[in-house]
């Protein structure tokens, strides 16, 4: 069942309309995979407005930059839920997703692992191959930036909302993460050396160091599915506290400004 029109992305403004459509179906069937789509649809404007007030070095490279990365996230939604094959480590992003004893933050974190650490490095290198690719390290990292801050901020909507959570920001440092086993700031190092990389390959070379590259990715994921006895029960007093209307959930992540 495609789940989306399969138009191939040209620019910024057709990534906001799939994923517009994927948290719209995500709403209607209480996925959890709305919770990314949701903090993606926001960080996609965030670059948008970004483009707009002149934050990035080159506007034109940024909006084909994410035009590329979007399209690897929507690729992958679309593939496993026409039940075609994906990456190992989108398919546990999604299959977690069926799991209900996950907190909210954890679903997020798990999107935000495969698409930094696998999809950014590959769209990177693929919009600034060979040389090019040191022109675009001050931008790239810049979208980096705007990532953390939208999860720092949503972090905070959901401490709003269930108080349990800020025991879980004490704990975790921060945008760090390390009660989860993910830093940000860790996930945009190894995303850029790895684009670095990628951008020198040949085709057949960067297909291989690909896969590589997914199997690692794919730990990491596993490790923020399943982070330690003493981790998973501060989370579960967590879990407990959450809606267990996923729509509302994703209304939340989409909607809520922090004042």
């Amino acid at each position: 069942m495609i789940l989306y029109s399969g138009m191939q992305i040209q620019n910024i403004q057709d990534v906001i309309s799939q994923l517009t459509q994927i948290e719209q179906h995500c709403l209607s069937t209480q996925n959890r995979a709305g919770y990314f789509a949701a903090l993606y649809k926001r960080m996609t404007a965030a670059v948008i407005n970004g483009i707009n007030t002149n934050q990035f070095e080159n506007n034109t490279r940024m909006d084909k930059l994410d035009a590329l990365f979007a399209q690897r996230y929507i690729d992958a939604y679309n593939c496993y839920y026409s039940k075609s094959p994906c990456s190992t480590s989108w398919k546990t992003v999604f299959d977690c997703c069926n799991e209900p004893s996950l907190i909210v933050l954890q679903h997020l974190l798990l999107g935000i692992n495969t698409h930094i650490n696998l999809d950014l490095a590959i769209a990177a290198a693929t919009v600034a191959p060979g040389n090019a690719i040191n022109a675009l390290q001050n931008d790239f990292n810049h979208i980096n930036s705007l990532i953390a801050s939208l999860i720092n901020d949503v972090q905070e909507c959901l401490c709003e909302v269930w108080f349990p959570m800020r025991f879980l920001t004490k704990i975790a440092n921060g945008k760090q993460m390390a009660v989860l086993n993910f830093s940000i700031d860790k996930a945009r190092d190894v995303s850029w050396a790895n684009a670095v990389l990628l951008a020198n390959m040949t085709s057949d070379e960067s297909k291989v160091y690909i896969q590589q590259m997914d199997n690692s990715v794919n730990i990491v994921g596993n490790k923020i599915q399943s982070p330690g006895t003493w981790t998973a029960f501060l989370l579960n007093l967590i879990r407990i506290t959450e809606y267990d209307d996923v729509a509302r959930t994703i209304n939340l992540i989409d909607t809520t400004v922090v004042q």
